[in-house]
């Protein structure tokens, strides 16, 4: 990704990460940056599960995105594994920039890279802007709950 580098997240990015969550009406009302223990808990929990991927995005040194993709086996769709993006986030000063989309591209690719069939995206209804997807993306909204959007892409098998 050129002058970006998307790795594992660690502990030391937590306050980056959290910060992150909390900016923007919907997370300054659930997310807590004042108090990193539970997100270090929740870190502890995911990097022991090797279906779990908290990435970061660096700059320069600097994070300035996350996102979270989770690998789910199945039974339906002849035993498809299926992936799950969630949690995207981007640093306010990179916003417009097309690093939510870079994200995005990283996890389809992950997802291949990891035998998935097919990927979902989720995102809270009230986020208009991270409805946008990449350029190219086929996806479609296959539900939407209380609050919650979730979209498929087409599938990923011959990609």
């Amino acid at each position: 990704m050129g002058d970006l580098e998307v790795r594992a997240a660690v502990a030391d990015d937590l306050p980056a990460i959290v910060a992150m969550l909390a900016d923007d009406p919907l997370g300054a009302q659930r997310e807590s940056p004042d108090d990193l223990a539970p997100y270090l808990t929740a870190l502890q929990r995911l990097s022991a599960d090797p279906h779990q991927h908290l990435v970061v995005a660096v700059r320069e040194g600097r994070v300035v995105g996350t996102l979270q993709l989770t690998i789910v086996p199945g039974l339906s769709r002849r035993g498809s594994t299926r992936s799950i993006i969630e949690g995207v986030r981007v640093h306010a000063d990179e916003r417009g920039s097309g690093l939510g989309s870079r994200l995005i591209e990283w996890a389809i690719d992950a997802s291949r890279r990891e035998g998935c069939q097919l990927v979902q995206l989720t995102s809270d209804n009230s986020r208009t802007d991270a409805h946008r997807l990449p350029r190219g993306l086929q996806a479609r909204v296959v539900r939407t709950t209380r609050g919650a959007v979730s979209r498929e892409t087409a599938p990923l098998t011959g990609s």
